[in-house]
């Protein structure tokens, strides 16, 4: 105990060692619903569902413990939400790219933010970015994951004459799926720590009464899948290519408002902000995430990120590392459940789904609509993301327009130059099949 009391400041940060473990805990059942989740989504590019798990595991594990041994923060982390929807269903299913071609991009992604860490340059790029913008990038991305949970659950389909069209909802599918919302519902109104993971549990159970989903047989605990299929699959033939630029651009983008404003909502609520609004540990924090995300990408899984589930552990009164290396621990735990995970089918994660679209939409309240100069871009990043289905043409059309709409409103001041930079580089992107 002197030894945790030491190496974490206990004392310093007003906890203690049973604290810690019951946040570590708390904070493992509100986002251990990606365990389900990531090898599901990640699953519809080829890539073998056992595998992913693993990596999914053991990734966060990894990052997990340099959050708690570098930071000393009370923060979890494991491959992040919407992240694994621009991996899947925007570089493999809409631009056609591999998947080994999509875990080069985030190996790439994870390297950079390294050196990007390592100099502090990331905040200085999610400074440079307007603020409306970031908060709209977060809600189209959480429309976005809501219709992806529609569509894998069935409820919404390719529409004959029309765009959509509903789907079958006295179908035994749709009906796991609608249960399993109103199971979730019914426990965030109460405020039930681990909603979403129960949610699912209970879904998938009745998946299994009405013969959605059927278990193999065998015990539940076994040993961890293999990581063969999906480890060391990195494409360098393709890392110096116009596609993979553009690719891992976005994964950028995206990672750097998913994680600098996950740390900053998260901290705040913990009070470790200073007077001037910022976080003492966010490089090492950063760079835990950093080292996550180009572990992960080695081992066969999407970009690794601090998760805003966080804030339930953070509730329940952590406020060290320690509470991430309990949470690490609950992970290492779930390795050997396989069995558990690998039968949860898509109509019972996919309401999960729906609920993490309304968490990432709740920023659109910070969003000025006043100003049209501010208001059309961040409409047109948002609406963009699901209509396309595409988080990476949202954001392109969305830097877009901003720079544009600045201009032609005689708001230059508003516009920085990494801005002016960005827009072309996402203009070059739509013009280079002309040439």
């Amino acid at each position: 105990m002197d030894f945790l009391e030491k190496r974490f400041r206990l004392t310093e940060k007003k906890t203690d060692v049973k604290t810690e473990l019951m946040a570590g805990f708390t904070t493992f059942m509100t986002m251990s619903y990606i365990l389900a989740v990531n090898p599901q989504m990640l699953s519809q590019t080829g890539m073998d569902k056992g595998g992913v798990f693993t990596a999914s595991v053991v990734a966060s594990i990894i990052a997990m413990i340099c959050m708690a041994f570098l930071a000393n923060l009370p923060f979890g982390l494991a491959p992040g939400m919407g992240l694994n929807a621009f991996f899947t269903f925007t570089v493999v299913k809409t631009l056609g790219y591999t998947w080994q071609f999509a875990l080069t991009a985030v190996f790439l992604e994870g390297i950079i933010f390294l050196i990007l860490s390592l100099f502090k340059v990331r905040e200085m790029i999610f400074d440079a970015i307007p603020i409306n913008l970031k908060k709209a990038v977060s809600c189209g991305i959480g429309l976005f994951i809501a219709l992806v949970g529609l569509v894998n659950s069935g409820i919404i389909l390719k529409g004959e004459g029309t765009v959509l069209q509903l789907g079958n909802l006295l179908s035994r599918e749709s009906v796991v799926f609608v249960v399993g919302l109103f199971i979730i519902a019914w426990l965030l109104a109460r405020e039930i720590k681990g909603a979403l993971m129960y949610g699912i549990l209970a879904s998938t159970i009745l998946a299994l009464i009405l013969g959605v989903s059927k278990y193999q047989g065998g015990s539940p605990i076994t040993l961890p899948p293999s990581l063969a299929p999906v480890a060391f699959q990195i494409q360098f033939d393709k890392i110096f290519t116009f596609d993979m630029f553009t690719v891992v651009f976005t994964f950028l983008f995206v990672d750097i408002f998913d994680t600098v404003g996950t740390l900053v909502g998260v901290s705040a609520k913990a009070g470790m902000l200073d007077e001037q609004g910022k976080l003492k540990e966010a490089s090492p924090a950063l760079l835990a995430d950093a080292i996550g995300t180009t572990a992960g990408a080695l081992l066969g899984t999407s970009t690794v990120t601090t998760f805003v589930e966080s804030a339930s552990g953070v509730a329940e009164g952590g406020r060290s590392g320690l509470t991430a290396l309990s949470t690490a621990f609950f992970f290492f735990l779930s390795l050997f459940l396989f069995p558990v995970f690998g039968m949860i089918p898509a109509q019972a994660t996919g309401p999960a789904l729906v609920i993490v679209g309304l968490f990432m939409l709740s920023s659109i309240k910070e969003i000025d609509f006043y100003d049209y100069s501010e208001a059309i871009p961040a409409f047109i990043t948002i609406i963009a993301m699901p209509f396309c289905y595409s988080i990476a043409e949202g954001i392109s059309f969305g830097m877009i327009s901003y720079v544009l709409i600045k201009l032609l409103a005689g708001k230059r001041k508003d516009i920085s130059i990494l801005m002016y930079i960005l827009a072309i580089v996402f203009v070059l992107r739509i013009i280079w099949p002309l040439f």
